[in-house]
């Protein structure tokens, strides 16, 4: 009787409410390689993106082969070596004074909006973090995740876009959501990763 007495629009309003309660979620889309998709709107953000730090195709001469990620910290720019004297560059955030590292290791992993278990560490410097936080878009890792070896360290996106040229992670190396898509398409199990 309700239902005849709200007639189609009343229907209509109460269908809009139960699906504006429900959680937002991330769309796990395997083939997402431009952008980040989501059943949800988001608002502007308040910040400028710093055209500097845009991906793009450079000159870039190094003995390394193809398919290789070599980080420049210092410079916040990871680049993925390609042939004939190229690469593809992204800006990047680093790790905090404090945090940061240099080394080589392998990508040892791949993953899609990947879960957070922040290190017992982290969570001690930080006791309201989460002990564990499920993948989407507002998890620190962001859409996706390249694990380099058996370290904690990742190259991952990031919630927080506007930290793209800044020191403020714990050692990881952040791209854009965008961009870490790009990459992840791009960049195989076992590639070399050179830290700087």
């Amino acid at each position: 009787m309700l239902l005849k007495s709200l007639g189609v629009v009343g229907i209509a309003i109460i269908a809009g409410m139960a699906a504006a309660a429900l959680p937002a979620r991330a769309e796990r889309d395997l083939n997402a390689y431009s952008a980040v998709k989501t059943n949800f709107t988001v608002g502007a953000w308040s910040y400028q993106a710093n055209p500097r730090y845009k991906r793009k195709e450079v000159d870039y001469s190094s003995s390394e082969k193809p398919g290789t990620i070599i980080i420049e910290t210092s410079k916040r720019f990871l680049y993925l070596v390609l042939s004939d004297g190229k690469a593809l560059r992204y800006g990047i955030g680093v790790g905090r004074s404090g945090f940061a590292w240099k080394g080589a290791e392998h990508i040892s992993r791949k993953a899609e909006w990947p879960d957070w278990h922040p290190p017992a560490e982290m969570i001690e410097r930080q006791p309201d973090l989460p002990e564990f936080m499920e993948g989407g878009p507002n998890n620190p890792l962001g859409a996706r995740a390249l694990y380099l070896g058996a370290t904690e360290y990742r190259i991952h996106g990031t919630a927080q876009p506007w930290t793209i040229g800044q020191a403020v992670s714990s050692g990881c190396i952040r791209l854009t959501n965008e961009d870490v898509i790009d990459l992840y398409g791009r960049a195989k199990i076992g590639a070399k990763v050179i830290v700087n």
